[in-house]
Parts: C-alpha cells; sequence; structure tokens
C-alpha cells in the first residue's frame, strides 16, 4: 500500500509534542509492515540541514490569487523512510513550527497541504491513502474531496483523517483558503463558525475520521469533549466512518534496558536498577539520598490541559503531610504555572524541585528513578507519560480521561492494576489517589508486584499493534472511496447524451 502522511512535526526532524512523535513513529511501524509511506512537512527553519542533508527533489507551483507560488521540495531518507520538506513564501525559515497567529499558520499549512498534493504528481507517484493530521491537514483533505475528485489523477486516493487534539481547531481561515482557490465548506454538518475552520474541513470531508484513543473519541460525542463537532462526529460514527485507535509507544527508543540517560539499565526481572536511578537522580537534582523517600515525578508541557493547576495544590498537601516525601517537575510553558512551581520549590527546598526547561535527559531520569508519575490531565486525546512510566515500572497516577481511561487499571483490581486513577477533577481527588499509592508503597513486595506489572503489560503498546489496526482503517478508506467514484461515474454514465 502507497500511503502518504501528512503532519505539522515528526520526529526526529521537528517535533513539539505528541504528534511529532506519532509520525515519526507510525510510519515507520507501516514501513515494517512492507508498505510504501512516505511523509510530508512543512521545512521549518529549525530542521537540521547539517544532520539530515537535505537533498532537492521537485519544485511545483500553487495556485494563489496574487500569482501562482513556487514551491521548493527537498528530501530526506531516515530511518527508511523519505521526508518531503516543502518550502515557500509563506513557510518562514524562523526556528519553530507553530506561529504566534493565524496569519501566520492559515497561509503556512494552506500553502504546505496543498504542495504536498502537488508533489505527487509531480513525482508521478500517486498514493493509495492520504492520512492527514490535525487542522494544518485539513485543506488537502478539502481538495481532495472536492477539486481532486475531478482529477482522474487524484479521484482514487483515499483520505483518513485523524484527530490528534481537537481544541486547536484554526477556525476563521476563510481569507487564507480563498486566497488559494478554496471557499468555505458547505457540508450540511458543519456549524455555521465551522466552515472556514481547518479541522472541520478535515472531519466534514474525509472518507473516514479517527482519533488517538477509543475513549476520547467516545468523548468527543458529548458537548463538552465535542467543542460543537460532537453532531458532525455522532453522524460519522452512525455512519460506521469515526472511531479510536489507541496511539503507541517506540518500544524501541523508550527501553529501561538500553536507556545510555540512566545510570543503571534494568527490567521487570531486576528492578534493583531503579534503587541506583533514583540516588542518581536525588543527587543530580539537589534532594536528600533518602532511598525509602517516595519521589513523585511530574513531566509535562505546563498548560491548562495537563492539569497542574490540581497537581501543585495535591502535591503542596503531600509534602506538608508527609516530611519524608519528595517532588520534581520538568516542563516549561505558560509563565503562571512555572511562577507556581517556583514558590512550590521555594516553600519546600528540602522536598521539591521545578526544573522549568525542556530536558530530554532528565525526563528519562525521572521515568527511570522516581516511585510515581503524575499524569492528571483536564483531557488527553492518548497520552504517551503514562505508557512511559509503565514502560520504566514508574508507577502512574492518572485521570480517567481519553487514552488515560484506556492504558491505566487503578490498582485496586488485582492482576491487571498497572497504577492509581481518579475520576473528578480536583485536588482533592487527586491528593487521595496519592495517599493511596503511599499506602501501598508501604508494602515493599506488593508494590514492586506492581511495578513489574506494568513492565511487563507495557509491550502491549507497541506500535505494530496500531499500525496493524490503522491499515484496517486505510482499507476501509480505500473501499468507501472506489464506492463513492463508482457512483460519480454511474451518475455520469446515467446522464442523456448530447441531442
Amino acid at each position: 500500500m502507497r500511503i502518504l502522511f501528512l503532519a505539522a512535526e515528526a520526529a526526529p526532524l521537528a517535533k513539539v509534542g505528541g504528534l511529532g512523535d506519532v509520525a515519526g513513529a507510525l510510519p515507520a511501524a507501516l514501513a515494517a509492515l512492507g508498505h510504501d509511506v512516505r511523509v510530508a512537512l512543512p521545512f521549518y527553519g529549525l530542521i537540521d540541514r547539517a544532520r539530515f542533508k537535505p537533498q532537492p527533489a521537485a519544485r511545483l507551483t500553487v495556485p494563489h490569487v496574487g500569482g501562482d507560488q513556487t514551491a521548493r521540495v527537498s528530501v530526506v531518507r531516515h530511518g527508511g523512510i523519505l521526508f518531503y520538506l516543502i518550502a515557500g513564501p509563506p513557510i518562514p525559515r524562523a526556528r519553530r513550527v507553530y506561529g504566534v497567529s493565524l496569519a501566520e499558520d492559515g497561509p503556512k499549512f494552506i500553502f504546505y497541504a496543498l504542495a504536498a498534493l502537488g508533489l505527487c504528481r509531480a513525482l508521478g507517484w500517486a498514493p493509495d491513502v492520504l492520512h492527514a493530521n490535525d487542522a494544518h491537514t485539513g485543506p488537502a483533505v478539502y481538495w481532495l474531496a472536492t477539486d481532486g475528485a475531478r482529477d482522474p489523477f487524484f479521484r482514487a486516493i483515499a483520505s483518513v483523517f485523524t484527530i490528534h487534539n481537537l481544541l486547536y481547531m484554526s477556525p476563521g481561515a476563510g481569507p487564507y483558503l480563498r486566497a488559494y482557490g478554496l471557499a468555505p465548506s458547505d457540508a450540511p454538518l458543519l456549524p455555521d463558525w465551522a466552515r472556514d475552520s481547518l479541522m472541520g474541513l478535515g472531519l466534514a470531508h474525509a472518507d473516514v475520521v479517527n482519533t488517538v484513543s477509543p475513549t476520547y473519541a467516545r468523548e468527543t460525542l458529548t458537548p463538552e469533549g465535542g467543542l460543537g463537532f460532537e453532531g458532525l462526529l455522532w453522524a460519522r460514527q452512525a455512519a460506521g466512518e469515526y472511531s479510536g485507535i489507541l496511539n503507541g509507544l517506540d518500544l524501541a527508543a523508550w527501553d529501561p534496558a538500553r536507556d545510555r540517560a540512566l545510570k543503571a539499565r534494568y527490567d521487570a526481572a531486576r528492578l534493583e536498577g531503579r534503587v541506583i536511578n533514583k540516588r542518581a537522580l536525588q543527587r543530580a537534582l539537589g534532594l536528600p539520598a533518602a532511598p525509602r523517600a517516595p519521589l513523585v515525578g511530574m513531566v509535562a508541557r505546563l498548560d491548562g490541559q495537563k492539569g497542574l493547576d490540581i497537581a501543585v495544590p495535591a502535591v503542596r498537601a503531600l509534602l506538608a503531610a508527609r516530611p519524608e516525601a519528595q517532588a520534581v517537575f520538568l516542563g516549561t510553558g505558560a509563565a503562571a504555572l512555572e511562577a507556581q512551581l517556583r514558590e512550590l520549590a521555594r516553600d519546600f527546598p528540602r522536598q521539591a524541585r521545578a526544573a522549568l526547561r525542556f530536558d530530554a535527559e532528565l525526563a528519562r531520569q525521572i521515568y527511570g528513578g522516581a516511585e510515581l508519575v503524575l499524569v492528571p490531565s483536564r483531557f488527553e486525546p492518548c497520552g504517551l507519560s503514562q505508557m512511559i512510566a509503565l514502560r520504566y515500572g514508574a508507577v502512574p497516577v492518572v485521570r480517567r480521561t481519553g487514552g488515560l481511561a484506556d492504558t491505566v487499571i487503578d490498582a485496586s483490581q488485582p492482576r491487571q492494576g498497572n497504577g492509581f486513577v481518579f475520576a473528578d477533577y480536583n485536588s482533592s481527588a487527586l491528593l487521595r489517589a496519592l495517599q493511596r499509592a503511599l499506602a501501598l508503597y508501604q508494602a515493599p513486595s506488593r508494590w514492586q508486584a506492581l511495578q513489574r506489572r506494568g513492565l511487563r503489560q507495557a509491550p502491549r503498546f507497541g506500535w505494530e499493534h496500531s499500525a496493524r489496526a490503522y491499515l484496517a482503517l486505510y482499507q476501509q478508506a480505500i473501499t468507501q472511496r472506489k464506492e463513492a467514484v463508482d457512483r460519480l461515474a454511474g451518475t455520469i454514465t446515467d446522464l442523456p447524451g448530447p441531442g
């Protein structure tokens, strides 16, 4: 199967968050199953040209009301995957993936999406499936379903649109769409406000739609989770065109038995390595080297989604009640949240640390040395932190939402439990979950059994399982596209001839 994968970011070339992890790992997993997968993304200024050595691949024009714009495409082969990097006038050379406003990102991503399709024609390579991810790629899905449906080169290409986070929907892009010859959508189930939403274009016009966990798919069917798209998604689900596929974890990239960032490597049979890692982590952070002090860690982007507003009060209460407990937060983001973490560290100088930066090595050391990893998200389409925690034998404490609910089973369930789960979004509910966790921590044999269970369950979340689910979804989309093409051909055939 030939698959064109569109995403605004893809590890290791350009990565900001979980989308970048998916766009780096899923194509590789599909290729390992024998498929021709190619990834296209904008050629950002932050992409390391010296490391990846991009080579010229094609030049093509993208129609624009102000005059055709030239797209210059370079190619990188990495990990057996071809990455096409698209440069052109609307794509700034700034060292960032996402801009500060729709005025930058609207033209940038519309140009990129249309250029990616034009590249297929320039290369003479027609994919069987376009796999488009999040709002940035919605214009490609929309063009394929409208102008592309009348073009013999494109009309048989099926489209799959994956929601990674429905919150980022890019509404109000009408002026930028029109500049590239695209009118706002007239799809009947799109709310009026969403007719020029880049997310809405993908949701309404893809052959099939999915999101990144089964629970998040159900949550988006509610007014709270659907954010105005719930009616459209209900209709697509009723037609068998909307589902959830859990994201995977790159088991080779995240492996405590081989992780060079750790002081000691280990696996489920050799948990003593975690004791060495904890001591090294405490030393690096300037915390007391207390082997039995429960150490709580959180690695997250600091924004309202990730639950810092309930995590900080809960951890503050825990540290006050348990002077032996320790906590470390790693991440950067909202200034107000950073200030709260600095204050926490000042108030508990022997117990708490706030590392307000991006630090990939320290993140691995937290997973490899902390007893507990917090993921108290307000909502979480899938989540990676809890999977990594399980893979590293750190016990996750999560809110029951999205992919967290699909991966973490409360320790109260014998033989299956692998973490601690709470439901209500407030600091009291999180604190109670932490207290339950620390009560079990006082029984070392039971605690180690919980850690080993997580370590042994984690391989279930490898990308191969998810890749096979996507292949089934691709086949469904291909079938639906073929039926639509046949219907269109039948309609044209049935029309009376001239005279």
